[in-house]
């Protein structure tokens, strides 16, 4: 079976080489087995990049993971909800049969074909790829390494625990049970250990001179995320029952390998040097970072440290990212195409007060408008937009309104390298490193006001005090990318922080608690830039017009504008208990039956 299915894939690989016809003529197609494919730098790269294509698969990252994990949150949520499958699954209140999953195309199957790739290509690099020789080889079975770690990490996100294949299949292996996560985290974190000393540094290396193929960058930073998740809170069947249905409670990992202590000075090195080698930064300006994602600017050794390896040209465009997520287009002209697509979800409609009005990352990151028939119209103050997606930015492949935009979503930039360098050195009692880290995000969001982040950052006296400066500061910068879950649950405060935005959200809707001192009115006007809307009565004190070239929507906040039914729509469990039995989805149905008894689900799904 593994030589059949390298056979086809090099085969494959070949119909894409230009000298293709030069390479049959050497050796008979039945002699492609595994010891020329992996010999040979071209056709191994072509098995790696065979891994990619599970990313771009209908219903795996493309159109099912990306868009439905990773809210609802104290800071995104699903705007769009109403009571359908769709909200149960970002409301905490998902079936194994749920329609957009439970299906033989489904995202866990397209993530275990990926691993399957990976773990040929390991096998295959490690056997005849002369990795401690060729580096350009060595490269490979690092990019293999990392890849499967971040699958493996997806899954075990999503999922909780699943099983573990670290080796591929034969028909002895082909049903497995459940592993425990720590398990997997365990060897993905030592994966990740060797893969480090085989990547270069980004644009260090034609391999790495652009950010949809992995770096030793990422792969430092990936390893502090997976540190961060397995050294903090889960919930987690007892232990021995990962996989008879246990009710699991939320707790600490017990594996003495995965404690803090031992994780957080490799993770922290790993950033130091992430750090130091100056082989990335952050851009200078938080909107022309935006602006460059959507222009699809995968140059390495800036901002964006790994992108999802779409598919992204005008041929062969793959990922519904701004088709989903982008500031709402209702039946209007975009470079010439009619849209009718994005705003399915977008910032709770609180995460816009959040921000001190220096912030220049409030008007980028919220956006309280949309583009109806070419008209810019407000929103509605329960409909917020992630400003970090704009159909009107997407300058090299203008969005042409299909159902694939060809943006490749980012998976990691180097502001989170800084913040989680920040997190961990706290806790290490690192004060001043930790504090440096903070500040220079913080600085960059208050361009042209740096002292107010200084100031801010140096106020900051006792671990607990930058801890929770550092929850704030991952909530303002990462709004809308979605890693805001992971981090709540790691710290332990999903139920807390969904209750008390909640509470927020209906003080807010009627204009009680922080925001007593607004009317409800709101006046607004084009701005400038003929792309966006100004608004004026959603800050203190603006209460009367502010002039006569403004409109004025009265009552634009209001408990009949913002309903309790759409706030209750944030999470559908009753009590703090049975939100955390849905911090995880379920191996849905099709998957369960389909394993021959092997599978069962916890947490009383």
């Amino acid at each position: 079976m593994k030589k059949i299915i390298i056979v086809t894939a090099a085969l494959v690989a070949l119909m894409t080489i230009p000298s293709c016809e030069k390479v049959l003529d050497q050796k008979s197609p039945s002699t492609f087995d595994d010891s020329v494919v992996y010999s040979n730098y071209t056709l191994a790269e072509q098995t790696i990049f065979s891994i990619h294509i599970a990313f771009g698969e209908q219903n795996s990252y493309r159109g099912r993971f990306l868009p439905w994990y990773g809210f609802n949150t104290d800071i995104e949520w699903y705007n769009s909800a109403k009571n359908d499958d769709k909200t149960q699954i970002v409301a905490y209140d998902i079936r194994t049969n749920n329609s957009q999953l439970n299906d033989s195309k489904n995202p866990f199957a397209d993530m275990y074909s990926g691993i399957e790739r990976a773990n040929l290509a390991i096998e295959g690099l490690r056997t005849y790829g002369n990795t401690e020789q060729d580096s350009k080889m060595a490269y490979l079975l690092g990019e293999a390494l990392t890849l499967r770690a971040m699958l493996y990490y997806d899954l075990t996100k999503a999922w909780g625990d699943v099983p573990a294949r670290f080796s591929s299949l034969t028909s002895e292996s082909l049903y497995v049970k459940k592993a425990d996560r720590d398990v997997i985290y365990k060897q993905i974190l030592s994966d990740l250990d060797e893969a480090i000393k085989y990547l270069p540094y980004p644009g260090a290396s034609s391999q790495t001179a652009t950010t949809d193929r992995v770096n030793k960058v990422f792969a430092e930073g990936l390893y502090a995320r997976i540190a961060l998740a397995a050294s903090g809170f889960a919930m987690r069947p007892d232990e021995g029952k990962v996989g008879t249905g246990d009710l699991g409670t939320v707790r600490l990992s017990n594996d003495p390998d995965l404690q803090k202590n031992v994780l957080y000075p490799k993770a922290l090195a790993y950033l130091k040097d992430a750090i130091s080698s100056q082989t990335c930064s952050l851009v200078g300006d938080y909107e022309t970072l935006w602006r460059n994602f959507n222009a699809m600017d995968l140059t390495a050794g800036k901002e964006f440290l790994f992108n999802i390896p779409f598919g992204a040209n005008e041929q062969k465009a793959r990922g519904r990212w701004n088709f989903t997520f982008a500031v709402k287009a209702e039946n209007s002209t975009i470079f010439g195409y009619n849209v009718n697509q994005g705003g399915v979800a977008g910032p709770t409609p609180t995460t816009w007060f959040l921000y001190d009005p220096l912030d220049t990352r409030r008007d980028v990151t919220c956006v309280n408008y949309k583009l109806v028939k070419n008209v810019l119209t407000p929103g509605g103050i329960k409909s917020w937009y992630f400003g970090k997606y704009r159909f009107n930015w997407m300058t090299l492949f203008p969005y042409n309104g299909g159902n694939d935009d060809g943006v490749k979503p980012v998976v990691m930039r180097y502001a989170d390298v800084l913040l989680m360098a920040a997190e961990i050195a706290n806790e290490l009692d690192e004060t001043p490193f930790a504090k440096d880290c903070l500040k220079e995000v913080r600085r960059r969001a208050f361009k042209g006001n740096e002292a107010v982040a200084d100031a801010y950052v140096d106020a900051l006296s006792g671990k607990d005090a930058i801890f929770e400066a550092i929850v704030t500061e991952r909530a303002l910068e990462f709004c809308g990318e979605f890693l805001r879950k992971g981090d709540l649950i790691r710290w332990n405060r999903l139920y807390s922080a969904l209750a008390a935005e909640k509470a927020d959200m209906k003080n807010l809707a009627s204009l009680s608690g922080d925001y007593a001192g607004l009317t409800g009115n709101v006046w607004y006007r084009e701005a400038e830039d003929g792309e966006s809307l100004q608004f004026y009565g959603l800050g203190p004190g603006e209460i009367t017009s502010p002039g006569t070239d403004w409109e004025m929507e009265e009552g634009y906040v209001s408990t009949t504008k913002f309903k309790d039914e759409d706030i209750e729509y944030l999470f559908s469990q009753p009590d703090e208990e049975s939100l955390n039995r849905r911090q995880f989805w379920p191996i849905f149905q099709y998957i369960v039956d389909t394993s021959q008894g092997t599978l069962v689900n916890d947490y009383n799904y």
